[in-house]
């Protein structure tokens, strides 16, 4: 991570150099005007950067009449800390021009032009684009889909965005973030869409699908994978079923809860479903019904090994990664 933060670093920093010396000159690398001929690009001063993530190396780009005086690291300054974390949100904040219009603005000033803006972003949005559109490996052990939602200001207002973090675990065994979604609404439509983007990227496969109760997203994973196993996460199951009871009988409830889901095999854990199911049923009757409902979804993982179960049936790792993008 750290290694990956220092190449976004530097890489953002050195385009937006080079951004601000095409403004400076008035035209672009390898463009032939009669500005070209009054003043040009004369190669490169290498400079190190102090940031939180280490030393970063970067080439501070000259022209031939010495009048080049970048803004975004000035002379003499090597401690870019910062600004660091503003570049870095630039890309965590969201994809659209105008909100890293915003975060170039912070950074510079008002003072810069609307052409340098647009020519810096310019540079900065393929490599998002890139990023979105990165092959992705043929086949995925499991992945998990998990929303976080956002305060987004449009136009004024204030609205809920809801943001899909689709996270893999490759047949490496390393975590790797495959796609982030912004969605209106859930479907099956828009699940659709999602999976079909990933098969289009290159996967062929995805063996199990651990979610919540995303909406429409079962008939989404049989349209685009059929032989994925779909994993309703059990964390959330128990937390929606413990809303439906009392402060006071929860303890208990949630013990009894327990007895489902760290039975040895599918069959002890639907008979311990139905054992709860039929003690809390009259105090507490809607409690117990999405289990039943939902059983072919909820008892995939007892297929496998316990040390497999504690991975599929929590969103706990997705949710991690979510706590990190809640504090960026």
């Amino acid at each position: 991570m750290q290694e990956a933060l220092k190449d976004l670093l530097g890489d953002t920093i050195q385009n937006m150099l080079e951004a601000e010396l095409d403004e400076h000159l008035g035209y672009e690398k390898y463009e032939s005007t009669e500005e070209a001929k009054s003043n040009y690009r004369n190669g490169y001063t290498s400079k190190t950067l102090k940031s939180s993530v280490g030393q970063v190396e970067i080439d501070i780009p000259r022209d031939r009449n010495a009048e080049f005086e970048p803004k975004i690291v000035p002379k003499y300054k090597r401690d870019i800390s910062e600004i660091e974390n503003k570049i870095i949100a630039m890309y965590a904040r969201g994809m659209s021009t105008r909100e890293i219009n915003e975060q170039i603005q912070e950074i510079y000033g008002f003072e810069v032009s609307a052409e340098m803006v647009s020519k810096i972003t310019d540079k900065i949005l393929p490599q998002i684009e890139e990023w979105q559109k990165r092959p992705l490996g043929e086949v995925y052990p499991i992945v998990f889909i998990d929303a976080i939602h956002f305060s987004v200001k449009n136009d004024g207002i204030v609205g809920k965005k809801a943001v899909y973090i689709v996270l893999a675990i490759d047949i490496e065994g390393q975590k790797d973030v495959i796609g982030i979604y912004v969605g209106e609404n859930e479907s099956s439509k828009f699940w659709l869409s999602v999976l079909k983007d990933l098969k289009n990227r290159g996967v062929k496969d995805i063996l199990i699908l651990c979610a919540d109760a995303l909406s429409g997203i079962k008939d989404a994973i049989n349209a685009a994978f059929p032989n994925t196993e779909y994993q309703r996460c059990i964390v959330h199951q128990i937390r929606n079923t413990l809303k439906y009871v009392s402060d006071k009988g929860r303890k208990e409830f949630a013990r009894d809860l327990k007895r489902i889901y760290t039975a040895p095999n599918e069959k002890a854990g639907y008979d311990q479903m139905l054992e709860v199911s039929e003690k809390w049923e009259k105090k507490y009757p809607a409690a117990m019904k999405s289990w039943k409902s939902n059983w072919d979804v909820i008892c995939p993982f007892f297929k496998y090994s316990e040390e497999l179960r504690k991975i599929m049936y929590t969103t706990n790792t997705i949710e991690s990664l979510n706590s990190s993008y809640r504090r960026i």
